[in-house]
């Protein structure tokens, strides 16, 4: 009965069954009654197959998706959010539960939202043009673009800049910014479009892209593809080291396909035949890491001693073993109670517990951690395209901030926990009427 179920579903379903690559190797039924399912998943690098767990966090709804009035009486999907680990290249990764143009294609985030983000961008653009002495004869890529949040600093330095973003609503705010964009997912064939038009990348880069791809072959080979002779890549994402060290559990979401270390960056370009040559450690998003890249026969960008480092303290912290990945699930566990136990305490002591933020990793710890409108009435965000919906999966409203001054709760919960600075300054008022900040991430913390 069990098989013939799974043979129904996977007629009438046939594109969730290629997405979620269920090939049934074997189905038992041992003496106990309860069926054996063993599900054949791949490395989307190195195609070696996944038989380490790093961590599930239970089902959990697209994390960008925009729960509006009318949709609340409607059914909401959810979706597996159960990490593997690759024993052969060592990448952490989700499977492609949710294809990118169910995702990226209508998006809601906007990257200039936050204006340490933006600070952060024009320091970036200045320090390329310093370091890379580019000027009007050179030609900038940025591969997810957004908003136009970092190629509007190149734009006002007259450099040429394209962008490549898949989200038309997001890249349309670009466009009114003087970022010309193509609204395509990137990958070999939109690479070799761009060099046809006679457009090749002496920068190519790209901010918290690398992990969204599950593509990643594609994706990189791309890059190899549009990359001019002597240009450079920079890839920034966040360090898997710190997700690990920092208990960031709620970074992953269905969108974050794969989670990055620089052994197995360094892994992935070295095999489409790219150089890295620099690494950055930087603090953004709870601990990023930015890699410098060129092509494999490029000498001109010779390998700098912060590679090596970094590559030491990866393997110091045994990157390279499964024992290092085995820990983290245990550590989140413990970090989930305390976060319940807190918002029980509150609530049965007559507090008030609002959120602020509704980012995706948002999604992932109220889901994972069963918290719904009872223990946090509502949050509130400055993006306007998020206030006035739900969260999804939990059916918390989203406020404009100024509600907090109307409501003035007992506690405000930081959310994005990576901008808890920045969200502090803002909302200082808060403590005018007693109220107090709390930081789920990496312990929970009352401020």
């Amino acid at each position: 009965m069990a098989l013939r179920t799974i043979v129904c579903f996977a007629k009438q379903n046939p594109r969730l069954v290629s997405v979620y690559e269920l090939r049934m190797a074997t189905i038992s039924a041992p003496e106990s009654n309860q069926l054996d399912f063993q599900i054949e998943r791949k490395c989307r690098f190195c195609d070696h197959d996944l038989t380490h767990s790093f961590v599930d966090l239970g089902l959990s709804p697209p994390c960008e998706n925009v729960r509006l009035p009318a949709d609340m009486d409607k059914q909401e999907v959810f979706f597996p959010l159960h990490v593997f680990l690759c024993d052969s290249c060592w990448l952490v990764q989700l499977r492609e539960y949710i294809a990118p143009d169910d995702i990226f294609v209508e998006y809601a985030y906007f990257s200039s939202m936050s204006e340490s983000w933006l600070a952060h961008a024009r320091k970036y653009a200045d320090d390329m043009v310093a370091r890379f002495g580019l000027d009007s004869s050179n030609q900038v890529i940025e591969i997810a673009s957004n908003d136009g949040y970092l190629l509007q600093n190149f734009v006002r330095m007259k450099i040429p800049a394209l962008g490549v973003e898949p989200a038309i609503n997001v890249a349309r705010v670009g466009e009114e910014k003087g970022v010309r964009s193509i609204n395509k997912f990137f990958g070999v064939q939109t690479a070799k479009e761009i060099v046809a038009d006679g457009i090749r990348a002496d920068l190519l880069l790209g901010n918290n892209v690398l992990a969204h791809v599950p593509d990643l072959n594609d994706f990189v080979g791309g890059m190899k593809v549009v990359l001019s002779p002597q240009g450079v890549i920079t890839m920034e994402f966040p360090h898997l080291l710190r997700l690990m060290e920092n208990r960031q559990f709620d970074t992953i979401y269905h969108e974050h396909y794969s989670y990055l270390s620089l052994l197995t960056v360094q892994k992935v370009f070295e095999h489409h035949g790219l150089r890295v040559f620099d690494v950055q450690e930087l603090a953004s998003h709870g601990g990023s890491i930015r890699v410098f890249a060129t092509h494999e026969e490029c000498s001109q960008h010779p390998r700098l001693d912060a590679v090596d480092n970094l590559l030491r303290t990866e393997l110091a912290a045994g990157l390279n073993t499964l024992g290092a990945y085995q820990a983290f699930r245990g550590e989140v566990e413990a970090l989930k109670f305390d976060i319940l136990s807190f918002l029980i305490k509150a609530k049965r002591e007559g507090k008030t517990v609002a959120g602020y933020g509704a980012p995706g990793k948002g999604i992932t710890l109220l889901n994972y951690c069963g918290i719904r409108s009872d223990l946090m009435p509502f949050t509130v965000d400055r993006n306007e395209y998020k206030q006035g919906t739900f969260m999804p999966g939990t059916g918390i409203p989203v406020f404009s901030p100024d509600y907090l001054r109307d409501v003035k709760p007992d506690y405000v919960f930081i959310l994005p926990w990576n901008l808890k600075k920045e969200i502090m300054q803002q909302m200082e008022d808060i403590r005018s009427w007693g109220s107090k900040f709390v930081v789920p991430i990496p312990a929970l913390e009352v401020l």
